[in-house]
């Protein structure tokens, strides 16, 4: 519960993790818009996951530019930051 009712539609603060879920028709937009943009916005991570390979791509933010912390697909287990505590079962992201 917030301690005080929202009177815009959009958050102010920069969240530290954000994922893109790419697709045929937004890989281009999230990887060469979106990506600066949260860099210089000061997000600490970001991941992107393709789907149609099966893969995700986790980053951290270094001085405002991207370091590729790792790459994992099919049925891995990782435990990838900022959630680094919890491993992940890659599987479960994937349909059929």
């Amino acid at each position: 519960m917030w301690p005080y009712i929202m009177t815009t539609v959009w958050f102010e603060m920069a969240p530290d993790w954000v994922c893109e879920v790419l697709s045929p028709t937004t890989a281009r937009t999230d990887r060469i818009l979106k990506l600066p943009r949260y860099a210089a916005a000061g997000i600490a991570h970001c991941w992107l996951i393709d789907p149609e390979v099966r893969t995700l791509e986790a980053f951290a933010n270094q001085d405002g530019h991207w370091l590729l912390l790792g790459t994992w697909g099919g049925h891995d287990e990782a435990s990838i930051d900022p959630f680094a505590a919890v491993p992940l079962s890659l599987a479960g992201l994937w349909v059929g």
